[in-house]
């Protein structure tokens, strides 16, 4: 099993959820509303004056024969639009109960 943290500006969020029911991922955390810069090139998202938006991120749990497939729709999407910024970093899961 892997973990997929995904982080990904606001106007992502309906896309990634569907993303993630149309690739039969039931299970998943969101937070809808975090802050947060971009390491390379990202915009902060820091829900102030100067830097109104947010971003939002989501964490779900995946067989290992999915997370090639998935991180490959998430490249697509941040290539489509790369000034929204989306990031996503895979994590082993030890244990579940």
């Amino acid at each position: 099993m892997k973990a997929i943290f995904i982080a990904f500006d606001q106007a992502y969020y309906e896309r990634i959820v569907d993303m993630l029911e149309r690739n039969n991922c039931r299970g998943f955390t969101a937070w809808q509303e975090v802050q947060g810069r971009g390491s390379v090139k990202g915009e902060p998202h820091y829900g102030t004056h100067a830097w109104p938006s947010l971003a939002s991120s989501v964490i779900t749990v995946v067989d290992d024969a999915k997370v090639d497939h998935l991180l490959g729709i998430l490249h697509e999407m941040d290539l489509a639009t790369p000034k929204l910024g989306l990031r996503a970093f895979v994590w082993n899961v030890e244990k579940t109960i």
